[in-house]
């Protein structure tokens, strides 16, 4: 499979828009796309996974350390570490869940 993650990204006029990129027996791949001041709350996962920022910024905070989610960063978390993350500017970012 070979996509340019860059050109699916579109931000919505308020909150989320995530697309499925890859899904199958092992990995979970989704593109989201947060429209400025969005917010997600502290919230958990049963699977481990990473979150590589593409563009924007924003504030993430894993097990109440804060990460500031700027295009290149790449966040691990372990399953069930609770994170939550809030986006100061139009901020895109994939989500690979790992099985």
């Amino acid at each position: 499979m070979n996509q340019n993650i860059l050109k699916q990204i579109e931000y919505p006029k308020s909150g989320i828009l995530s697309k499925e990129v890859l899904k199958n027996k092992k990995t979970d791949v989704t593109l989201f796309c947060m429209a400025k001041g969005t917010e997600i709350s502290e919230h958990t996962s049963t699977q481990a996974g990473f979150v590589y920022v593409l563009d924007g910024s924003g504030a993430f905070t894993l097990a109440d350390k804060k990460i500031d989610m700027l295009p290149g960063v790449l966040i691990y978390m372990n399953e069930n570490e609770i994170h939550s993350l809030k986006a100061n500017k139009n901020t895109s970012f994939l989500l690979t869940l790992i099985k």
